[in-house]
C-alpha cells in the first residue's frame, strides 16, 4: 500500500516526449496525434469507392455505424441543435478511443488534466456560442439577469463552473478507476483484477465518454432555450 502514492504519481505524470520550437510535447498529445492519424487513415480507406447505387455490404455497415453514432449526438441536442451534433460525435469517438487505448499499452490521454481541461473549455465555448447564435448578443447578455437581476453574479459564475465540472468529472472518474484497480491488485493479485480491468478499461471508459458528451449536449440545449 505504501507504493500506491508513488504509482499514482507516476501514472499521472505526462512526460515530455520531444520539443518543437522550445515547446514541450507531452505523451498525451502524442497519443492524441496517433489516434487522429489512425482515424484519418481509416476514414480515407473506408470511404474510397463509395457508391450511390448497389452499395457493398462494407459500405452499408459503415453507413449504419456512422448513422448510429451521429444519432446519439442528435438525440441529445434535438432538432434545434443538430448543427452541433458533428462536434459531439467527434468528441464521443475520441474519448471512447482515448479511454480504451490503455488496453494497447498506451497511457490514456484523459489521465492528463490538461487534456480534460482543454476539452471542457472547447465545450463551454460551443455552449455559449450556441446561446449567442440562437438569441443574439443582447438577449444572451440579458439572459444572465433572468429571472431577476439579483441572480446575475450566480449565472455568470455558472459559466466558469460548467467547464470545471466537465473537466473534473472526466478526470476524476478515470483517476478513481485507476486507484480502485490498484487497491484490488493489492488485496487479490490474481484473478479478480482481470474482471475489474475489463469493466474499467472497456465499459466504464465508454460510459465516461458518453457522460461527457451527454452533459455538453444538455448544456447546449439549455443555452439555446
Amino acid at each position: 500500500m505504501g507504493n500506491l502514492g508513488e504509482t499514482l504519481t507516476e501514472e499521472l505524470t505526462c512526460e515530455t516526449v520531444f520539443s518543437i520550437g522550445g515547446i514541450g510535447i507531452s505523451e498525451s498529445v502524442v497519443v492524441t496525434w496517433i489516434i487522429m492519424a489512425v482515424f484519418l487513415l481509416a476514414a480515407f480507406l473506408l470511404t474510397r469507392n463509395l457508391k450511390v447505387e448497389h452499395p457493398s455490404r462494407k459500405q452499408l455497415f459503415l453507413e449504419f455505424v456512422v448513422t448510429w453514432i451521429q444519432g446519439i449526438s442528435e438525440g441529445i441536442v434535438g432538432e434545434e441543435g443538430k448543427r452541433y451534433a458533428s462536434y459531439l460525435t467527434s468528441v464521443l469517438i475520441y474519448l471512447g478511443i482515448a479511454n480504451l487505448i490503455g488496453i494497447l499499452g498506451f497511457k490514456p490521454p484523459t489521465k492528463d488534466l490538461n487534456v480534460t481541461a482543454a476539452l471542457a473549455l472547447m465545450s463551454i465555448v460551443l455552449i455559449e456560442y450556441a446561446g449567442i447564435h440562437e438569441k443574439g448578443v443582447k438577449r444572451w447578455l440579458k439572459s444572465f439577469a433572468e429571472p431577476i437581476a439579483l441572480v446575475a453574479p450566480i449565472n455568470i459564475m455558472e459559466v466558469a463552473i460548467k467547464p470545471l465540472s466537465l473537466c473534473m468529472r472526466l478526470f476524476g472518474n478515470v483517476l478513481g478507476a485507476f486507484v480502485i484497480m490498484k487497491l484490488i491488485e493489492y488485496v487479490l493479485p490474481v484473478g479478480l483484477p482481470v474482471i475489474f480491468s475489463a469493466y474499467f478499461d472497456l465499459f466504464d471508459g465508454l460510459i465516461q465518454a458518453y457522460v461527457f458528451v451527454f452533459l455538453t449536449g444538455l448544456f447546449i440545449k439549455e443555452s439555446m432555450e
